[in-house]
């Protein structure tokens, strides 16, 4: 898998020029977040969980984002319907098994999806990806209580298990498929003290899923804009407020000259 700034940008102005729908079925906290961040990007994203829509709306999707922060019994029916559609219309499905590892609900719920009907892209942090597999396996609510680099054999069970590609995000970010392992090293700390980062991250794999059908490569150029635009933005920013604000400008503004300037990658 061979990741450059210039295959970045191809995918980034793909992005901007089609402009996809990304359908998102994701939790309270964070879809202004997301919705802003598509935006910012250049893709479309619409919002819908309503067991009597999301198989129409899914219809016209690029993509569909799983998103499980905030569950309840007709959300988790929607997100099935939906999935199953996706999977009928060969669409990209990106996985974020938000907490998993932090009750049984969300982990029983994040493994039904991933069993019933497999993504093209699982995003989470080392806690969840491991969580999913392991019994044993604890968040700290949200929050990832182990290192990215923890996970990588987890995220390969995966892998082989249910034929998808892995993002483990974290200080360094990885992207697991069969042999291959890519690092991304971009990003800075301030953006774990702003909610739903995370998520915002497994939207934008969604927009990059739309247009970039090799979904590792996919979820690895995601990975390094979501990083790229954190880091400039934190130049700017003196503290989690303002840094929001200018992320999302970073997002619109995005050059490849600003990707060749800041990408740091290994694999």
């Amino acid at each position: 898998m061979k990741i450059s700034a210039s295959s970045i940008w191809s995918s980034v102005k793909e992005i901007r020029e089609k402009s996809p729908v990304i359908h998102n079925i994701t939790n309270y906290v964070v879809m202004n977040n997301s919705a802003n961040a598509l935006l910012a990007l250049g893709a479309s994203p619409v919002m819908a969980h309503a067991e009597e829509e999301v198989e129409d709306m899914v219809t016209i999707a690029g993509a569909l984002v799983i998103n499980i922060g905030t569950l309840s019994p007709h959300w988790i029916r929607a997100m099935l319907l939906a999935a199953y559609r996706a999977r009928h219309l060969n669409i990209p499905i990106i996985l974020d098994p938000v907490g998993a590892g932090a009750t049984a609900y969300r982990t029983s719920t994040a493994r039904e999806l991933l069993q019933e009907v497999p993504p093209a892209i699982i995003r989470g942090n080392a806690s969840e990806i491991m969580a999913i597999l392991e019994e044993d396996a604890k968040t700290k609510g949200v929050d990832s209580l182990t290192s990215s680099h923890t996970a990588v054999d987890a995220a390969r069970q995966l892998n082989k298990n249910y034929g998808c590609a892995v993002c483990i995000s974290g200080e360094t970010d990885y992207i697991i498929y069969g042999d291959d392992i890519t690092k991304i090293m971009n990003g800075h700390p301030m953006m774990a003290r702003v909610t739903g980062m995370g998520c915002i991250a497994t939207a934008l794999c969604g927009a990059f899923a739309a247009v970039n059908h090799a979904f590792a490569e996919a979820a690895a150029q995601a990975m390094a804009v979501m990083g790229i635009a954190g880091e400039i933005a934190v130049e700017k920013s003196p503290g989690p407020g303002s840094l929001q604000v200018h992320f999302l400008d970073a997002l619109h503004r995005l050059s490849e000259q600003d990707i060749k300037h800041y990408l740091k990658i290994d694999g």
